[in-house]
């Protein structure tokens, strides 16, 4: 049978397994710089501490693992007949590939946080899976890169966020914009329309408005039996204007009496004030009154990360999620977090020919074999290379030069080093450019001493 990839997966090759560390790299670097510290957390978890974490819509996206054995044998025959899929989950899996980094970092947190020093900051670096259906820039299998601190109500940790994010999108040299909302404004306008009860409903369409548009969004409120009346009271969100504060003071006036709204709207100004005060351009930034984001755990500040004029949808997302250490038993720990799609953000970069030679590591040296005795030597001297931190290798065997050129081309090694039996007898070394077809010889010594020091 010819062998085949699941669908929404991927096989990585050399050159892309380095440009995706190149991106890792800077990310981590600013982790980092910014005060974060690493933590990795297992591949899969209970179900059960997933479960009720993202919304519906999320749950349905779990992928979940069998139990081992024989786990049929457990399952009620009366749920098999009525194909009662929700019941018979709870029979035959007891696990499930994590779908995001930030429920199982909120677990770490309860499990550990009496041990743990508040606030407490950590980046975390691992793929996670969604049983999603496969499109461009959307995976099954996918790494996410997060940056989260728990244990601070402090909206500096917005504004260093914010920070973080434009630092990482710079070097990258990715244009990119925020967008920004907060979930009490979401909350608020639930309230102001009279669908409080509805509020989860109401968000999860207002998040799809650039891509079902108006119509779209107003058709699915109403299929979830929002009255035309709560419809025609929030028109407003589908003509807000370009400058954020006016939005914003906007919102105020509606919100007068309206509590969570308001403390929302005041929140969201801060932020922007600030990150205005500290030089952040005003083009960085952009106010999103229907950025929900459609996850059920954000309780304030809402980020988006949009790469300009390239069709691909968030390259980062997060928020700010109060209560979602609360679901494991543990109250009063606050936290706020950012992901950058490493998958998305490396398709954005090849879109707009991002990647150059620094993000390759490609073998500067190839020896070519001679045989026995020779080989030997030509070891001696790629090991004083390698202890410099350059990279070198021996071809294995000792085939026809043509054969060995090749390799080196196809692999895209620079310089082919000839140390044969005359070179060894001599003390020399014969390099040649295989960009330029430039040959010269060298000492040993002179070779050596011509290379970077680590």
């Amino acid at each position: 049978m010819k062998p085949s990839l699941a669908k929404g997966t991927r096989d990585f090759s050399a050159e892309e397994v380095y440009r995706r560390k190149f991106i890792v790299n800077i990310l981590q670097n600013n982790f980092e710089l910014f005060g974060f510290q690493p933590l990795e957390t297992p591949s899969f978890e209970n179900l059960s501490t997933l479960t009720g974490k993202y919304g519906e819509e999320g749950d349905r996206l779990i992928f979940k693992i069998l139990n081992s054995g024989d786990y049929a044998s457990k399952t009620k025959d009366e749920d098999w007949e009525n194909k009662n899929s929700q019941k018979l989950i709870s029979q035959i899996s007891e696990k499930a590939l994590r779908y995001d980094l930030t429920v199982p970092f909120a677990r770490y947190v309860a499990m550990n946080h009496n041990t743990l020093n508040f606030p407490f900051k950590r980046y975390q670096i691992q793929p996670v899976w969604r049983a999603d259906r496969p499109q461009k820039g959307r995976f099954r299998e996918f790494y996410q890169c997060d940056a989260d601190v728990v244990g601070s109500e402090s909206l500096w940790q917005e504004v260093e966020l914010v920070q973080l994010y434009l630092k990482s999108f710079s070097e990258l040299k990715i244009p990119a914009t925020i967008h920004l909302n907060n979930r009490k404004i979401l909350s608020g306008l639930a309230e102001y329309a009279g669908i409080t009860e509805q509020l989860i409903d109401f968000t999860v369409a207002l998040d799809k408005l650039d891509k079902i548009g108006k119509e779209g969004v107003v058709k699915e409120l109403l299929e979830k039996n929002i009255a035309q009346e709560s419809i025609n009271k929030l028109d407003f969100l589908f003509e807000q204007g370009n400058d954020a504060l006016q939005n914003l003071a906007l919102l105020k006036e509606k919100f007068q009496g309206n509590e969570i709204g308001t403390a929302g709207v005041e929140e969201l100004e801060f932020v922007l004030k600030t990150c205005l005060e500290l030089g952040v351009s005003e083009e960085s930034l952009k106010y999103d009154i229907t950025l929900a984001r459609g996850l059920d755990y954000y309780t304030g500040a809402i980020f988006e990360v949009k790469a300009n004029n390239v069709a691909m949808g968030s390259i980062g997302g997060g928020g700010r999620y109060d209560n979602l250490t609360e679901v494991f038993g543990v109250k009063n720990i606050p936290g706020i977090g950012i992901s950058f799609g490493l998958d998305r953000i490396y398709l954005v970069m090849e879109e707009l020919g991002l990647f150059t030679d620094d993000s390759k590591n490609a073998v500067q040296y190839l020896f070519a074999n001679y045989g026995e005795n020779e080989s030997l030597a030509a070891m001696k001297i790629i090991a004083q290379l390698r202890a410099k931190g350059i990279s070198a290798e021996l071809y294995p065997e000792a085939a026809k030069l043509k054969k060995q050129f090749t390799y080196a081309e196809k692999k895209g090694i620079p310089n082919l080093i000839f140390y044969g039996e005359q070179e060894i007898s001599d003390g020399n070394i014969t390099v040649k450019n295989l960009e330029n077809s430039e040959q010269k010889t060298l000492t040993n010594e002179e070779f050596l001493k011509s290379q970077p020091q680590p």
